[in-house]
């Protein structure tokens, strides 16, 4: 096992994460190429997650988040990835800790392995049934299935949460449904009092190779799989970290670390304290 510093961990974390200003993103299509260089992102920084985040990797160093409009960095990154949504570059969605993340086409069949999805459309009637999702994330599901890809505000009408008592109840239920892996945003629609909603679409209708790739591959290489490329990022981190950011039990990250490849491959590992 190679034993790093601190310092070693932060120039290499640095590195990876390009927070550097030779290597800091510059243009839309190398925002793409970091989402497939770290495998999986955060869109902005996001407090007690380590992980890289598309903010911090166009601005070149760790800075605030801007509050203003018209922020350089900020605007970089809302426009690149409003651009990039129909394009089928990624997964976009609120996903790790409930947060904006990027997913690489690469990465998205080992998480998909994870969840509750089997790849077909009716997937959600037995979660319903098992109590596993709400009425309000069923409801919202089934209007974009009968519907197609629906904006925010159409879909509030069509799953019947228009009203503005419901307006938490539906937040929550679509981030239900993303963090299941069930929608995911595919465009903007000039709709709404800001002339800006998110269009949603059916996970498995918009990339339908995904569960078809994911049937393939088992619970443990999943886990194996995930926590691998995230050290191969992050550098190391502490089970309490990992279990934390993936919703894993801390045995799950045990057994994938227990795995005699994991720390061969990358001489890397999850540490008891950081």
């Amino acid at each position: 096992m190679t034993v790093l510093t601190l310092d070693e961990i932060k120039r290499r974390r640095e590195f990876n994460y390009r927070r550097t200003p030779e290597r800091r993103v510059r243009s839309v299509e190398e925002a793409r190429a970091f989402v497939e260089e770290v495998g999986f992102c955060h869109f902005w920084p996001i407090k007690g997650a380590e992980l890289p985040n598309l903010f911090h990797a166009i601005a070149g160093r760790v800075r605030p988040v801007p509050n203003e409009h018209g922020d350089p960095d900020g605007s970089k990154c809302w426009s690149w990835k409003d651009y990039a949504l129909d394009k089928k570059w990624w997964y976009y969605g609120k996903f790790l800790r409930r947060k904006a993340t990027f997913i690489s086409l690469k990465e998205l069949p080992y998480f998909y392995a994870l969840s509750e999805n089997y790849g077909s459309l009716d997937d959600y009637l037995q979660e319903y049934e098992d109590g596993l999702l709400t009425a309000e994330a069923k409801a919202i599901y089934e209007a974009i299935l009968e519907h197609g890809p629906l904006d925010t505000i159409r879909l509030r009408r069509e799953a019947r949460l228009s009203a503005q008592s419901a307006k938490s109840r539906f937040e929550r239920a679509l981030v239900e449904l993303q963090v299941g892996l069930k929608i995911l945003p595919v465009g903007i629609a000039e709709a709404g009092a800001w002339r800006y909603a998110f269009i949603y679409e059916l996970l498995p209708r918009w990339f339908p190779d995904v569960p078809e790739q994911a049937r393939a591959i088992g619970r443990g290489e999943a886990h194996r799989h995930i926590l691998l490329r995230y050290l191969r990022t992050v550098v190391v981190a502490t089970p309490t970290q990992v279990a934390r950011l993936f919703g894993w039990s801390e045995a799950e990250v045990e057994r994938a670390l227990g795995d005699s490849h994991l720390e061969g491959d990358c001489h890397l590992t999850v540490i008891s304290d950081f």
